[in-house]
């Protein structure tokens, strides 16, 4: 089975490890810097941009791959799907129109507005002509949260009370991102506890991985800025502390409202993942966002705990038989530590050599942005090294990955408190405060 896989960061080492444990895979990827992790896993690799559609189809021609998967949102957003589609390559990822539920954040709350799917806040969309009632609109809210309209990187959404304090300050914003985009989404703000539900969906069948908690402020106690994500931790029980099962079975109803709505809309079935950014809030479930991929560090908590076969899942996806498949996860827990660039995010120490020490049992080790060369592993100018732990508890998995993080050296930090019980302990409480 021949798969052609896009991507070279960290969540595609995982792909990349995921489907290799299918002995009859032959994996072919498409890298944009080489990557020590996903070319030993590899028969050939291919350097080049994401956005240089010719070289991607003349790899993809020369391979004649089974199916491809597409692991980042900026292929995605470049139509790479609809290129694939053209050679009549099956692919695991939504075309350019479908990816808009990521790439537009206007499209993805006008379907939920459209077909009444629950999970929505208050929102309104400006452009240049109408963001002069925006102010009117910021005053009906209480705090509020600016979205730039299309791909930041993770790192565009701004929020009051983390980002900014006043109103002003966000119309302010508001006229900035309309700078560089073509639209602003102004929206409530939720209180309550955030979780990653990566769903997977053959367009018709929708399947959840375990829910996953995600940390983006760089330094420890949620302090710093916000980055692409400084590491994650799912529970042994595919719940988290601070949610129930009926809160996951929310999440997986609304995306199985939103896949109906998507293909309704666009007459299209959407092949992939969706991944629901949630968060949990005293009126219930609500959607924060979603993402047209795995989430960068979340599939590194999901995919190695998955037992089934994922060769077999994505050929479930493409012919449309996930309904057909019983997909099992280990019942254990992982916790995720990024290892960064000293500077990141602001300002990252670049060509930077990493070295891998000794990795614990129990730990597995993902590459993203760095770069093998002669002479060894260096950084970029992003998130270097994943380090994961997996054990039969939170805490044995914490220790696992923070042992795996201290042993990788070089001008790196990352954050020691993911997964602890003192941080959880913190999250844990704010729910129970806001429940009260």
């Amino acid at each position: 089975m021949r798969v052609l896989l896009i991507g070279s960061g960290a969540r595609e080492h995982a792909i990349a490890e995921a489907l290799a444990k299918n002995s009859q895979t032959v994996l072919f990827s498409y890298l944009k810097s080489k990557n020590p992790g996903i070319m030993p896993l590899s028969k050939s690799c291919e350097i080049g941009n994401y956005s240089d559609l010719g070289k991607i189809k003349a790899f993809a021609a020369k391979i004649k791959p089974d199916f491809a998967f597409i692991g980042p949102e900026e292929p995605l957003g470049n139509g790479v799907v609809d290129l694939l589609n053209s050679l009549e390559i099956n692919t695991i990822g939504p075309t350019k129109s479908l990816a808009r539920l990521e790439t537009s954040k206007s499209f993805a709350r006008n379907l939920l507005e459209k077909h009444k799917i629950e999970g929505n806040p208050k929102f309104k969309i400006f452009n240049k002509s109408s963001i002069s009632r925006a102010k009117g609109f910021l005053s009906e809210l209480g705090q509020c949260v600016v979205k730039p309209d299309g791909l930041t990187g993770g790192k565009g959404v701004k929020v009051q009370g983390d980002h900014f304090k006043t109103k002003k300050e966000a119309l302010d914003y508001c006229f900035e991102i309309l700078k560089t985009h073509p639209s602003v989404v102004v929206e409530e703000k939720f209180e309550g506890e955030e979780f990653s539900l990566q769903c997977l969906t053959d367009g018709k069948t929708v399947i959840a991985t375990p829910p996953v908690q995600d940390h983006k402020r760089a330094f420890d106690d949620d302090k710093g800025p916000n980055t692409g994500g400084m590491g994650s931790y799912s529970c042994e029980n595919h719940l988290l502390p601070f949610i129930t099962k009926k809160d996951v079975d929310k999440g997986i109803e609304i995306t199985q409202k939103v896949a109906a709505a998507i293909f309704r809309e666009t007459g299209e079935f959407y092949r992939g993942v969706m991944y629901a950014g949630l968060i949990a809030t005293k009126q219930g479930v609500k959607l924060v966002e979603y993402n047209a991929r795995f989430g960068d560090p979340e599939a590194m908590n999901v995919l190695p705990l998955m037992e089934t076969d994922f060769a077999e899942v994505c050929n479930a996806m493409i012919g449309q038989t996930l309904d057909r498949i019983k997909i099992k996860f280990s019942n254990k827990a992982t916790v995720c530590k990024y290892l960064v660039p000293n500077g990141y995010p602001g300002n990252p120490a670049k060509n930077q050599k990493v070295e891998i020490g000794k990795i614990p049992n129990g730990a597995r080790i993902y590459y993203a942005a760095v770069e093998q060369k002669d002479g060894g592993i260096y950084t970029a100018s992003s998130r270097a090294v994943a380090c994961l732990g997996i054990a039969g508890s939170m805490e044995n998995a914490e220790k696992i990955a923070e042992e795996a993080a201290n042993s990788v050296k070089g001008k790196l930090f990352h954050r020691k408190d993911i997964g602890t019980k003192k941080l959880i302990g913190k999250r844990v409480r704010h729910m129970q405060e806001l429940l009260k």
